[in-house]
């Protein structure tokens, strides 16, 4: 990556940082995440008196579902609607890199909602026994591979709609179909379907990665499917400004 190209990433990044941080909403839905992950972790704690992260990694897929879309959901949207979108085509800054800066802030920020979990991490460590520490990490490392996935689809939501809610329900909408696909799979006839549907799925492979076992598979369909999602913006982008 050229410097020119990495420093129009970098000011559309620092842009969409400062003014997501300046909202208040972000802050509300950190504190949600983290109340609901506190929630989920220590009530095992209190009534059956386990210490374990298995609750909470299956309660923070779940809870991307909304999180996700919300952060994501005038990333782009809000600079067609005030008309920063025009300014920014007369700006050396490729479709591209503006959508690799906000998809760069949507990921940072996904990963700093876990950071509030790692007074989870700390409690299991003190009171947990038989911790597998590769587990733990893999676990992460799943969740920020889903993060980033869930992250280009709500950056490519945003790049086709002005209304933040139209895009928040778009974003939704796709994440659900690639989170219920396994789900459904007892009500597909064709086993050439099912297999397809079981592959598509973010679970299946989330799944896998959480359970320590870091399959090659695994990675090449997150990254895939996020690069595609990129790309779709970049498309859309460019299709909206010739319009």
């Amino acid at each position: 990556m050229r410097n020119r190209e990495y420093h129009n990433i970098k000011a559309i990044f620092n842009r969409e940082i400062l003014s997501t941080f300046s909202s208040p909403m972000a802050i509300i839905f950190f504190f949600v995440f983290a109340a609901t992950c506190g929630y989920f972790f220590t009530s095992p704690f209190f009534l059956v008196g386990q210490s374990e992260l298995r609750g909470l990694f299956s309660i923070i897929p779940l809870l991307y579902l909304i999180l996700i879309p919300a952060i994501t959901m005038n990333m782009v949207s809000r600079d067609w609607n005030l008309g920063t979108m025009e300014i920014m085509t007369t700006l050396p800054i490729t479709d591209y890199e503006y959508i690799l800066g906000k998809f760069s802030a949507a990921v940072i920020l996904v990963i700093t909602s876990l950071f509030f979990t790692i007074v989870h991490i700390i409690t299991v460590y003190r009171f947990g026994t038989e911790i597998d520490t590769g587990a733990i990490i893999c676990g992460y490392f799943g969740l920020i591979l889903l993060g980033a996935f869930y992250s280009s689809i709500g950056i490519f939501a945003s790049s086709i709609f002005d209304n933040n809610v139209q895009a928040l329900m778009l974003s939704f909408g796709i994440i659900l179909i690639f989170f219920m696909m396994d789900k459904v799979l007892i009500f597909v006839p064709s086993a050439t379907v099912s297999s397809i549907m079981q592959y598509m799925s973010v679970d299946f492979h989330l799944s896998n990665i959480s359970r320590g076992v870091i399959d090659t598979r695994n990675i090449i369909y997150f990254l895939s499917m996020t690069m595609l999602f990129i790309n779709l913006s970049v498309r859309a982008l460019e299709s909206r400004q010739w319009r």
